[in-house]
């Protein structure tokens, strides 16, 4: 159903309200330009499951697949479903762009946005958990400043419109840059910033290490 010639922007993770997944979706009618641009278009692959308990993260499940079933979207929109350690390990590989729009400051890590830049996938991600450390300007991309209004309606709708921003003015037309030679340079040049900068720094090695140094062997 996809093509791989273009911008894939991925999205995999439990469903939970403040993770966002439908976030991107909140202006259908952007998103519909956006993904139908005859030159630049963009895609979307997304998977994840809910907590059995969780209803309305259910309904984001929900939500999502039902977008993916729209003439306007088909094509555009796939929803993986059975997420799993086998998926997520296709999509940290396989997409060009992994986001993560989740409400600040809930989210605690962000593992899966390190597993995607090992595979030289660059993060499109709010300035909260693991991203506040490792963004440098210059080895992904941010959703807005560090910054966040004090409720959640309208932090929603600033998240959303700085989403688009960055889409439009930085994620997109960095992608489709090319030479002459049809090569995205600094796209390329943007995936080798993040192999330097977060590969040796974001992993379970000097995780274990620094736990063992700083607190463990402590005296």
């Amino acid at each position: 159903m996809l093509d791989p010639d273009t911008l894939t922007i991925g999205f995999g993770r439990r469903f939970a309200a403040y993770k966002r997944p439908a976030l991107v979706f909140s202006r259908l009618d952007k998103i519909i330009e956006l993904v139908k641009d005859p030159k630049h278009p963009i895609q979307f692959v997304f998977a994840g499951k809910a907590h059995p308990r969780d209803d309305e993260g259910k309904r984001l499940v929900q939500y999502i697949v039902n977008l993916s079933q729209r003439s306007e979207l088909r094509k555009h929109l796939v929803f993986v479903e059975n997420y799993d350690i086998h998926v997520c390990r296709h999509m940290v590989a396989g997409c060009d762009v992994w986001l993560n729009n989740p409400r600040r400051p809930l989210e605690a890590s962000g593992t899966s946005g390190m597993k995607a830049a090992c595979n030289g996938v660059l993060n499109l991600s709010i300035m909260d958990g693991w991203w506040r450390e490792a963004y440098d300007g210059l080895n992904g991309f941010a959703i807005g400043p560090d910054l966040h209004p004090p409720n959640i309606e309208e932090q929603d709708r600033v998240d959303a419109e700085n989403l688009y921003n960055v889409l439009t003015q930085e994620v997109i037309p960095c992608y489709y840059t090319r030479d002459q030679k049809g090569i995205p340079r600094e796209w390329i040049k943007r995936m080798r910033r993040a192999f330097v900068t977060i590969a040796p720094r974001f992993n379970t090695w000097r995780m274990v290490q620094e736990y063992t140094l700083r607190y463990y062997l402590r005296r």
